[in-house]
């Protein structure tokens, strides 16, 4: 079985991709973390990230794999674990930055293929879109901004030493969902095809049960 879950940042994807993952027993493929260790590549390369053709051809070189089961994954970047590095406040502006490149999210589609050929939870952006089009089940989770910056903060609060403020958050993130939702390579769009889960106000458990009942009945 292959499901795909999209939508934009801060939407719950990760926390209830895991979800999914472990109670299906499923690889789980977080794409994002993919994106953000080529970011972490680049940047520690001192590649200039407007030079689309370096950062594709770095991208096309990088190994990225990602190792252990949903609640514990890791990304390994060249045979080195870079899980927490790559939350890192750069890391992050900078992958938002490489994603829209056309040869990076090529390169990523690729490999997603590769890996979610044995059955995955995948999520991201384009995953029921572009990656996986003929996926088992495709969900869209959204909520509104502020729901979706506040949760953002609390999980940046809560794993590193940041200094961004919740306005700040709201700000970049409202820029982030622009940016992926105008691109012209792989935008962040809803799947003709897919179940829409607006999260407001929900509880995690509530959204689970939701898409749980919704697999179930296929």
């Amino acid at each position: 079985m292959i499901i795909a879950i999209d939508g934009p940042s801060g939407s719950g994807k990760s926390t209830l991709g895991r979800m999914l993952a472990r109670a299906l027993n499923l690889l789980y493929i977080d794409t994002g973390s993919m994106y953000r260790a080529v970011a972490l590549a680049v940047i520690e390369a001192k590649v200039d990230p407007n030079d689309a053709s370096a950062v594709t051809a770095l991208a096309n070189g990088v190994e990225i794999d990602l190792a252990g089961d949903p609640d514990s994954l890791n990304v390994v970047l060249d045979g080195r674990d870079v899980t927490n590095e790559i939350r890192a406040e750069r890391v992050t502006a900078m992958s938002s930055v490489i994603s829209s490149i056309p040869g990076v999210r090529r390169a990523m589609v690729e490999r997603q293929r590769a890996m979610g050929q044995r059955g995955a939870v995948l999520n991201g952006r384009d995953i029921g879109t572009v990656v996986f089009p003929d996926a088992d089940i495709k969900f869209f989770l959204t909520a509104a901004p502020e729901e979706r910056a506040e949760r953002r903060y609390r999980e940046d609060q809560s794993n590193s030493s940041s200094s961004v403020t919740l306005a700040e958050t709201l700000a970049e993130m409202i820029e982030r969902d622009k940016r992926d939702s105008t691109r012209a390579d792989s935008p962040l769009r809803v799947a003709e095809d897919a179940v829409v889960i607006d999260s407001t106000g929900k509880t995690v458990d509530e959204v689970f049960s939701e898409m749980m009942s919704r697999i179930s009945s296929l």
